[in-house]
């Protein structure tokens, strides 16, 4: 994406939730508020920004608690990262930038998908429709929190279960490589099945001391963003805390237990996305599951050859599929 219209993007600071939280935003219309997963930023909507504003709409894109410019988090209590205190953030800054009574439609992504589900069971009167990305609806489990399932399913490697231990992955990372050098393992993950860390071992895609070729879509200028943005949070410890959240989020959101997502929704993965398979994700999408728990569903979209990052990976295509949709109400 050229600088000439990243230029065009506003960015702005919030007071929400004890939060100073810092939001892109570029057009005037309806709002599209777009919510970005791990270890992501704002920046990952960059394309979509730029298209939605073009075409009639006001885009707005946080960086969530404990990311990029955001500030106010506690990082060393990832108590705070529990899904109610996200949804909390997200309301407040509708309350900041929405007239009353206003409806905004909301995109997701991987940690943003797993949130906005949320945020349409606890507030669907915000949210005027929901287009959702890699992660797949989760209805609370009462056999246990999504910790306790996947080390079941996977073990004690697998990515979830390593990120509980705070500073523990972080201190691994940190010896192994910098954090230019982790965003680009990251966003480069092209396997499907299930992503493990052995200690010691960083990416298992990607070995130590091997030079990470960057695929068309992303530049080393991306990669110098992300990078700079981790180091301005203090690191990705924020980010990792969501993970460290997951039994106390499971604890709260209890009284959800049977709950149905009552907004208009689409939702779009990759065939190459490991998150759309965490947990028999898929099958519980394509047997009638999600349809069942998400009455609104109108669409499901697996896009061939596409990895978990799909929204930078083939913007266009995504564009598309969310104005087409969005465009309907």
């Amino acid at each position: 994406m050229s600088i000439k219209k990243m230029e065009g993007i506003q960015h702005k600071f919030i007071n929400v939730n004890g939060l100073n939280m810092h939001i892109a935003e570029k057009g005037e219309g309806p709002l599209v508020l777009f919510l970005h997963g791990f270890p992501e930023l704002w920046y990952s909507w960059r394309h979509q920004i730029v298209y939605l504003a073009d075409h009639g709409y006001r885009a707005v894109a946080p960086d969530l608690r404990g990311y990029g410019q955001t500030t106010g988090a506690p990082l060393n209590d990832h108590t705070k990262f529990t899904i109610p205190h996200v949804v909390g953030d997200l309301i407040g800054l509708l309350d900041a930038i929405t007239n009353e009574g206003e409806k905004v439609f909301v995109v997701g992504h991987d940690w943003g998908a797993l949130i906005a589900w949320n945020l349409c069971l606890f507030r669907p009167d915000r949210v005027k429709a929901l287009f959702n990305m890699s992660v797949a609806f989760q209805p609370w489990n009462p056999d246990g929190n999504l910790v306790e399932v996947v080390r079941r399913q996977y073990g004690d490697d697998y990515y979830i279960v390593r990120f509980q231990k705070p500073g523990e992955i972080e201190a691994e990372f940190a010896k192994l490589m910098s954090y230019e050098t982790f965003m680009k393992k990251f966003l480069t993950l092209r396997d499907p099945g299930p992503l493990y860390f052995p200690k010691g071992k960083g990416f298992p895609h990607s070995p130590p001391g091997v030079p990470v070729i960057l695929p068309p879509w992303l530049s080393e200028q991306d990669i110098e963003y992300y990078a700079s943005q981790i180091e301005k949070a203090g690191g990705i410890t924020g980010g990792l805390n969501y993970y460290r959240a997951l039994p106390l989020s499971w604890e709260l959101t209890s009284a959800w237990r049977g709950a149905k997502v009552m907004v208009p929704t689409k939702f779009v993965a990759g065939n190459l996305d490991t998150a759309y398979y965490m947990a028999g994700a898929d099958e519980y999408v394509t047997s009638g599951g999600m349809k069942k728990d998400v009455p609104l569903l109108e669409e499901v979209v697996l896009l061939e050859g596409v990895a978990h990052f799909l929204n930078q990976e083939k913007p266009d295509v995504i564009n598309k599929l969310i104005i087409d949709f969005i465009k309907k109400f």
